[in-house]
């Protein structure tokens, strides 16, 4: 981690306060011992088990193709559970992902939903973003994802949605100036209303602050880091997709899709100063996956397995979007807005989590 993380502090030996947070919040997970994990893992598959007795399923999935969320479909299945994978086909997919996702859930037999957004709905929504000069243009990705898994869940009464989310591979929080709320729908209305008139949100998934209320809390859906029962080692996995699944794997976390790629590994660097690989990378050291030595030659290559691919994900993304190379060329230059400079549901957010906490205080004062 480096400055370009514009709250971060380091102390007298040189630790930032990213790595002391994730430690203090984390660690009991990360270094969690085995029958304890055991017994956590067994009274949650047991809870999983009782709500979801004679319903089709009984959790679901949502699946990327990454290796996380592949882990998480794979250890779901194998622990005894019944989960119906969710698939969001945004236009970005990449083939090995499509190709990892096709063995995965038909060597474990599962059944899966695919939900694909219109082509042209989507590009507006991207064009409209990448017009508002805002950084997070994986909002709109990370939103339509949660609503299709919260919609899924309520559709099928199904309590519980098992994230690949986890403490060991990316338990560091994002610096708060590298992304935006997640379940920010003003944001992404707000943007399209004013760079995109024209778009109409019909096929685009989307979940607000309110909406999650209703799902967490009328429908009692919760959404479970579910690798944190499991004691997960990312090259461990890799090995065991690879070896049962003909898994193929991805040089850097989330390159399954190709805009992701692109996003990361090229616009985020050049544009807005931000390596993701920082946090990422950061994770896996504290969590004893990966040596600081190596971590750091490989922040010093490029984002990219090579600039030959970069090349051609360039041409791939101006073709797709019908831009052209001063299209990009203008869009990388130009500054940078703030998401809040348009409608955002961010302080009604940061208020519920305030109440939310006095809660859970006042909760545990009473016990």
């Amino acid at each position: 981690m480096d400055t370009s993380a514009v709250d971060i502090t380091f102390d007298d030996s040189g630790i930032c306060n990213y790595c002391r947070e994730f430690l203090l919040n984390d660690s009991s997970i990360i270094f969690m011992r085995e029958e304890e994990r055991d017994r956590k893992r067994e009274t949650f598959i047991d809870l999983v088990k009782k709500h979801g007795a004679n319903k089709r399923y009984d959790c679901i999935v949502g699946l990327s193709g990454g290796v996380d969320s592949a882990f998480t479909l794979y250890t779901a299945v194998r622990l005894g559970l019944r989960p119906l994978a969710v698939h969001m086909d945004n236009g970005w997919n990449s083939e090995l992902a499509q190709n990892n996702i096709e063995n995965l859930v038909k060597r474990l037999g599962v059944d899966l939903y695919t939900h694909v957004i219109d082509w042209p709905e989507y590009r507006g929504l991207m064009q409209a973003f990448f017009e508002a000069d805002v950084i997070d243009v994986e909002l709109l990705y990370d939103n339509a994802m949660l609503a299709l898994n919260y919609r899924l869940a309520s559709k099928h009464r199904v309590r519980y949605i098992l994230s690949g989310h986890n403490a060991s591979t990316e338990g560091m929080r994002m610096p708060p100036s590298w992304n935006w709320l997640k379940f920010d729908a003003r944001n992404i209305r707000a943007i399209a209303k004013e760079f995109g008139p024209q778009i109409r949100i019909r096929s685009f998934p989307i979940i607000g602050t309110k909406n999650l209320v209703w799902y967490r809390m009328g429908r009692r859906i919760s959404w479970v880091r579910f690798l944190d029962f499991v004691d997960y080692n990312k090259e461990g996995a890799l090995k065991v997709l690879e070896q049962d699944f003909q898994y193929k794997r991805y040089p850097y976390k989330h390159y399954e899709s190709i805009f992701t790629r692109f996003y990361q590994g090229h616009l985020l660097p050049v544009k807005f100063g931000v390596d993701k690989r920082r946090v990422h990378l950061s994770s896996l050291i504290i969590s004893g996956q990966l040596g600081r030595p190596e971590a750091v030659v490989i922040l010093e290559g490029l984002p990219y397995l090579s600039s030959d691919q970069l090349n051609d994900d360039i041409r791939y993304f101006l073709k797709k979007m019908l831009w052209s190379a001063s299209d990009l060329d203008g869009y990388l230059k130009r500054g940078i807005r703030r998401h809040d400079e348009f409608g955002s549901e961010y302080t009604m957010w940061k208020r519920l989590v305030r109440v939310y906490k006095l809660i859970v205080r006042s909760s545990a004062g009473d016990l």
